[in-house]
């Protein structure tokens, strides 16, 4: 018999041991939500069963089937993102909205991912993702109120919210990190040139794998040499990807190499991810056609489209920019836990 056999996974002493940040992070909840509502945002909830999790290629959703009375079946999804379904309400007139919602990703599980776990999402409609940048800002200082700290911290590493954010390019991460040249290995910047990043890995002592894509390479890098030193002291917003990695996100219109995508960093974590929302469904499709074929190369299956969002995208999304951002991290960050299942009531239980 194993041991994940012979010994409980719960235990009253394993639940007192988080307690203490639990408590933490039912202030923090609520506190965030509160600032929410003083701008004026609407709570919003949406299913977690979907036509489609989610498009991004590397993720590994949860699937079942959906059986009506009558004993028809369709394949469902838990999502992965509550994005597809928030995109059709901002479609349908809601401005502001904002959502804690639980999402779930298979194969995910470490100190700093859970398969299922809290996403707070929201969206604003007629803004930019500036925007999203003054409320990262805001809502990073009312989470360390509310826990009663005055750093983010995590196994050594402090961050401080009340210093003005860092602000860094991908490029300039590459530049001054790895001494890459980044936007020179993707002349056409659809269709960046492995080749050419591999080279540049090379010089800078990175290895990689003659069969590892540009995408593969380009996370290496992020992954040995760039992470380690974002949000160190005060958060980093790492801003502007390339086009060929802008998921759901526009292009630049001054810089067609560039996408309005950009992550927040504390402490080595990255806490959100946040787009300048595309909201052209014929390009939409395309990507996600181009990510399907690229999902069904790597790993012999492909997601289905839903037909409803690019529906919506068609019908009018208006200009708009949204984020993701990992509640769970925030309140490790903010409360000093070590791992991400500290402040879980109650992990998923192991296999």
């Amino acid at each position: 018999m194993s041991n994940s056999a012979s010994i409980p996974e719960w235990r009253p002493d394993r639940l007192g041991r988080r307690l203490p940040f639990l408590e933490q992070r039912g202030r923090i909840l609520r506190a965030l939500r509160s600032w929410f509502e003083s701008e004026g945002f609407v709570e919003v909830e949406t299913p977690a069963l979907q036509i489609s999790p989610g498009l991004e290629v590397h993720l590994r959703a949860f699937a079942t089937t959906l059986e009506t009375p009558q004993g028809s079946q369709a394949p469902l999804y838990l999502h992965t993102s509550p994005e597809f379904a928030m995109k059709k309400l901002l479609a349908g007139g809601v401005k502001r909205l904002f959502q804690f919602a639980r999402v779930w990703r298979n194969g995910e599980r470490s100190d700093l991912h859970h398969p299922e776990f809290t996403m707070l999402e929201w969206y604003r409609a007629d803004a930019g993702y500036e925007a999203l940048m003054a409320d990262c800002d805001a809502l990073l200082r009312a989470a360390l109120s509310a826990a009663g700290a005055s750093r983010l911290r995590w196994r050594g590493r402090e961050c401080d919210p009340a210093l003005p954010f860092e602000r860094l390019s991908v490029a300039e991460a590459f530049e001054r990190d790895a001494g890459i040249d980044l936007l020179t290995t993707a002349p056409d910047p659809q269709v960046p040139d492995v080749r050419a990043l591999a080279v540049a890995a090379e010089r800078a002592g990175i290895r990689h794998d003659e069969r590892d894509t540009w995408e593969d390479i380009f996370f290496r890098i992020m992954l040995e040499r760039i992470e380690p030193r974002l949000g160190v002291g005060r958060p980093t917003i790492l801003y502007d990807y390339p086009v060929s990695m802008a998921a759901l996100s526009r292009p630049r219109p001054d810089d067609p190499r560039l996408a309005e995508r950009f992550e927040l960093y504390a402490c080595g974590v990255e806490l959100a991810n946040a787009f300048g929302e595309l909201t052209d469904a014929v390009q939409q499709r395309r990507r996600f056609e181009a990510d399907r074929a690229m999902r069904r190369a790597l790993y012999g299956e492909a997601y289905p489209i839903d037909e409803d969002f690019l529906a919506a995208l068609a019908h009018g999304l208006p200009p708009c920019a949204g984020i993701a951002l990992g509640f769970d991290r925030l309140v490790m960050l903010a409360t000093g836990a070590d791992r991400i299942e500290d402040v879980l009531w109650l992990p998923v239980a192991q296999p």
